[in-house]
């Protein structure tokens, strides 16, 4: 038979609320939420077995929580943090770790291993490893950067991000460049699919078909691609692939090339043809600065999805299968969006030489 509980349970209407809230939260932690709804049960006046029976938990629990709730209220329902394992590293170890790792090199190396810092330091490789990642070092990485010389870069890289970002009205913005020596690489072997817990694998060897060139012009606005293939990468084939620009644009928009500065973009006949249709505008990129050519966002991902791990017998077939990707690409394509304006590519710049002005080497 239930009995009933030896001293009742009364709850203020804050208390109340704050329980209900505890109990119906959907993010509220399981445990919690239990606790909140054995108060509120008991609140109500009903006996612990009862409580208990309903609730699928333990007479024990029951009286334990109500226990809780009687000397500390709703804090008494709220676990503990647990103190944990002691501390084995100190912050004089942290901070030394840090600066040996970006102010020394080891004796041997160019850059510090976890290995070789923890040999240096008598901390396990684990422990150097937890200071890296929380410091966001990464010594095994390097990149590379080159800076433009061009005596007009800034005034060019205003002009090209102002067609990125605020383009003509009547006009299409066009990105152009080539991806040259696309090579046609065959394995020797089958390529092994992809099976659970094993990756994809092919030969590191390969046998070579031969090299096309792919000329695109992506649409800044849309993200449309135009693009052609041809075996060889001369003005003639850059004249070529401007009147396939031409046959395509509708007659009404003018159009706005950004080309960097390769030779084949700056022929007497490019320029040429240039000048008998004055719907063409040219905008050229500084000198060493590739990266403001949008069309290169195009070529990065081609490569990626289409061409590195791709298998071709033969050059047309590596031309046939980058011409379907762009097919295919346009028939959902989204335009890659540039959001940095010039004062901020400007400013970057302007930084970064400071920094490697007074690097002192």
């Amino acid at each position: 038979m239930a009995g009933r509980p030896r001293q009742p349970i009364t709850i203020t209407e804050d208390e109340r609320k704050a329980l209900e809230r505890f109990a119906k939260r959907p993010k509220s932690e399981k445990r919690l939420a239990e606790r909140a709804r054995i108060i509120l049960l008991s609140a109500q006046g009903l006996p612990n077995v009862v409580i208990a029976e309903r609730l699928g938990i333990t007479n024990e629990t029951v009286c334990k929580w109500r226990r809780r709730f009687f000397a500390q209220r709703i804090d008494g329902l709220l676990d503990e943090p647990r103190p944990g394992a002691p501390r084995t590293i100190t912050d004089e170890q942290v901070e030394m770790v840090v600066r040996r790792t970006l102010e020394e090199t080891p004796r041997d190396a160019t850059h510090w291993s976890t290995r070789s810092m923890a040999r240096e330091t008598g901390l396990s490789q684990t422990a150097i490893s937890r200071i890296w990642r929380a410091f966001n070092l990464q010594p095994h990485r390097v990149e590379t950067f080159k800076l433009s010389k061009d005596p007009q870069f800034i005034e060019k890289v205003r002009d090209v991000v102002g067609l990125y970002m605020n383009p003509p009205e009547k006009a299409l913005v066009l990105a152009v460049d080539e991806k040259s020596q696309v090579q046609a690489l065959d394995r020797t072997q089958p390529v092994l699919p992809l099976r659970p817990g094993v990756p994809a694998r092919m030969t590191h060897d390969y046998t070579r078909h031969g090299t096309t060139s792919l000329f695109a012009a992506l649409d800044v606005a849309t993200g449309n691609v135009i693009g052609r293939t041809y075996r060889r990468h001369r003005a003639e084939e850059f004249l070529k692939f401007l009147r396939v620009i031409d046959r395509e644009v509708p007659k009404d928009l003018e159009v706005h090339l950004v080309l960097d500065n390769y030779s084949t973009h700056k022929t007497a006949k490019v320029r040429e043809w240039l000048a008998r249709r004055p719907r063409f505008h040219v905008h050229f990129t500084p000198t060493s600065a590739s990266w403001l050519n949008l069309v290169e966002r195009f070529f990065a991902e081609i490569t990626e999805k289409q061409i590195r791990r791709g298998t071709f017998t033969s050059v047309s077939s590596l031309e046939k299968a980058i011409i379907g990707y762009i097919n295919n690409r346009n028939d959902k394509c989204e335009p890659f969006i540039w959001t940095a304006t010039a004062d901020e590519i400007l400013e970057k710049v302007r930084s970064f030489c400071a920094r490697i002005s007074d690097s002192g080497h």
